[in-house]
């Protein structure tokens, strides 16, 4: 395992699927006690089968918390500049048809880009692009639903990121829990996203506390 792996911090970013601004303010303040950051997952019904909450619905953005945007929509280019500020906007390579776009969408928005695959893709086509992106988050599940159980199959694909890549961020999201989550590090994750675990939980704060506790024994 890489030095620079087991000096970052490892972070569990609750990921949120919501369709309303209600449920939005909803599950950001059952969270914002316990992290810095939130996972949003923005879908058209287009690249995946279903729809969640309008870049409208979510303005204006809740103070005091950074967001990360999981654009699993066809054309990201195009939502990017909807939402201005140091963001991090992370798109799907299978949706990538012009990088550049992208790129300026980012700019334009002053946010920062990530890459995001899903366990089919091979981990070569995202490697393509590790110089122009702050982090890669590898799919654990096929992404559309939240859920679902946590594919190991994906863990070479988190590790040969890794040694490709060791000083980027590296997020894995889907299926994440107390079981999988030292899996995922283990395999050369530093960013956890988890949904269900935390949501479904009587204590949400504490599944927070846990998973990150969890995870960092894995480093040990």
């Amino acid at each position: 395992m890489p030095a620079s792996l087991k000096t970052r911090e490892i972070e569990i970013l609750p990921a949120i699927l919501v369709k309303s601004r209600e449920e939005l303010l909803e599950q950001i303040g059952i969270v914002k006690p316990f992290v810095k950051n939130v996972h949003i997952d923005m879908m058209d019904g287009l690249y995946v089968p279903n729809e969640t909450i309008s870049v409208e619905d979510l303005l204006p953005l809740p103070y005091g918390l950074g967001y990360s945007f999981h654009w699993m929509v066809e054309n990201p280019e195009d939502y990017i500049p909807q939402l201005p500020g140091p963001h991090m906007h992370v798109v799907h390579i299978e949706t990538v048809h012009s990088w550049e776009k992208i790129e300026e969408a980012a700019k334009k928005s002053n946010g920062r880009l990530g890459l995001s695959m899903n366990p089919d893709t091979p981990v070569e086509d995202a490697l393509k692009y590790k110089d122009k992106v702050s982090r890669f988050l590898v799919m654990a599940v096929i992404p559309g639903f939240d859920g679902q159980k946590y594919m190991e199959e994906v863990e070479p694909k988190i590790t040969h990121l890794r040694k490709e890549c060791p000083d980027i961020e590296i997020e894995v999201d889907g299926g994440i829990n107390f079981d999988t989550a030292p899996r995922a590090v283990k395999a050369g994750a530093n960013i956890l996203a988890s949904a269900s675990t935390i949501f479904r939980s009587e204590n949400p704060g504490e599944a927070i506390r846990l998973l990150k506790n969890y995870a960092e024994g894995a480093l040990r």
